[in-house]
């Protein structure tokens, strides 16, 4: 089973795929549009995770660009109904800390953003990964927002503050980063994390 290539990245597919020279052998590597946008450019020296998937008529090679995203393909490839190319599609539209937001927040629209992905499998997916991301047995039990690791306690408030806002008509990706950096500034000030004040420091940026 091969687990890391480094070699000439020497051509490289605008969506779904890089060819790299390891000691004059060409291997095809399937990766995200996210994972291909980190490489070099080619002729340059390129180093991928690999995820081996062996099938009766194929060996196939799935590049990552670090541990995470490795992980993260792992997980949605154990949900019913992804595949791995459904699972390089969903990595190509979120990072791994935005997905381990969207699974803890139920935050099924994003998942939609990908390709391919429905209602009913985004409902799936959050359905079947949320106990392994809550417990953190699998990938981590923690969010990171706006740069932080927040903790359970936080993630918990994270949670509920996005869910306000979503009531109040704003998308969780725009209000994602603000509530990051109203915590910030409110831990940097030894200030408690009170949801109705975070709320309301968040509304105040959203509404400029």
């Amino acid at each position: 089973m091969i687990g890391q290539l480094t070699g000439l990245l020497i051509d490289q597919n605008d969506r779904d795929r890089c060819l790299i020279d390891v000691n004059g052998v060409g291997y095809v590597v399937y990766v995200s549009s996210r994972t291909l946008s980190k490489l070099p450019r080619p002729p340059e020296i390129a180093r991928v995770l690999i995820e081996t998937i062996v099938r009766e008529d194929a060996i196939l090679l799935y590049g990552f660009a670090d541990g995470k995203e490795q992980e993260w393909f792992r997980m949605l490839t154990t949900v019913q109904g992804v595949g791995v190319r459904m699972a390089l599609a969903i990595q190509s539209v979120l990072t791994p800390d935005e997905l381990t937001s969207a699974i803890m927040t139920a935050d099924k629209a994003s998942l939609m953003r990908a390709s391919g992905v429905g209602a009913r499998l985004a409902t799936r997916i959050l359905t079947e990964l949320n106990g392994k991301v809550a417990s953190g047995s699998d990938v981590i039990n923690s969010i990171t927002i706006s740069g932080q690791t927040t903790d359970n306690n936080e993630t918990n408030i994270v949670v509920d503050v996005l869910l306000a806002l979503e009531g109040l008509g704003f998308r969780r990706m725009e209000s994602q980063p603000i509530v990051g950096r109203v915590i910030k500034g409110l831990k940097e000030k030894n200030q408690p994390l009170q949801l109705d004040h975070i709320i309301r420091e968040a509304l105040r940026e959203l509404a400029r």
